[in-house]
């Protein structure tokens, strides 16, 4: 497998991703992978890893910097900078995604974004820009935004992966989200997993200590072959 470190810059900050692909040369369905709230961390490498092993080059972009994950106290305060700026948490977004399309392996008429929690909602916010997106896939990601897709604009395909018991991303998001997407016009699909919180893909989730998020092995093997399937219909 291929394996790169790659730093950049965005948001005014030093960014450092990781990218991987299978070994042997020629180009692959590319897949940006977007991490949760907290920042870049082994459980996403290993998500970009995995996605390698199964013949796509993908890319962990950071939306953090340095590559690691944020002190709590100063994640809450740039989170919250970010989701009430769209267009500046979609530029952190397109940065990473310039890193992938400009590796060799990657084939940029295939591409995908897939993310978690505030990576899902990036992974929507590009989708929602109009960006040359063949699929674009949340887990357990906050649908909300301060700019709602305009009817035309989306190219990707969407796929929604949530929890029924998610006490963050709740029923009246859900239905929120899918009332964005009709009248968009977007080709959509939205899964709910009965029983599963926040963050039930993410194994190391019960180290939160809240009790609206936890780990859920059914959902989170359920959602990522909902993810396959998707893959294989889009591309």
């Amino acid at each position: 497998m291929i394996s790169r470190e790659i730093s950049y810059e965005a948001d005014g900050r030093q960014m450092v991703g990781n990218f991987y692909a299978p070994a042997g040369g020629g180009k692959h369905k590319a897949v940006l992978v977007c991490h949760e709230g907290t920042g870049l961390s082994d459980t996403t490498r290993d998500v970009a890893k995995r996605l390698a092993g199964l013949g796509y080059a993908a890319f962990a972009l950071d939306f953090h910097g340095g590559g690691k994950p944020l002190p709590m106290e100063e994640l809450m305060s740039r989170a919250g900078d970010l989701f009430g700026d769209p267009a500046r948490f979609r530029a952190i977004g397109k940065a990473g995604l310039a890193q992938l399309l400009a590796q060799p392996e990657a084939d940029a008429a295939n591409v995908a974004v897939i993310g978690y929690c505030m990576g899902g909602a990036l992974a929507f916010e590009l989708a929602r820009a109009g960006e040359e997106l063949k699929v674009a896939v949340g887990f357990h990601a906050n649908l909300v935004t301060g700019a709602p897709a305009e009817k035309g604009a989306v190219k990707a395909k969407i796929l929604a992966l949530t929890g029924a018991d998610d006490p963050i991303v709740n029923a009246e998001q859900r239905a929120a989200f899918e009332e964005e997407m009709r009248a968009a016009e977007v080709d959509w699909q939205s899964f709910v997993y009965g029983g599963a919180k926040h963050s039930f893909s993410n194994p190391n989730a019960g180290d939160m200590g809240h009790p609206g998020i936890a780990y859920d092995k059914a959902a989170d093997k359920r959602s990522w072959t909902a993810m396959i399937s998707f893959f294989d219909e889009a591309f």
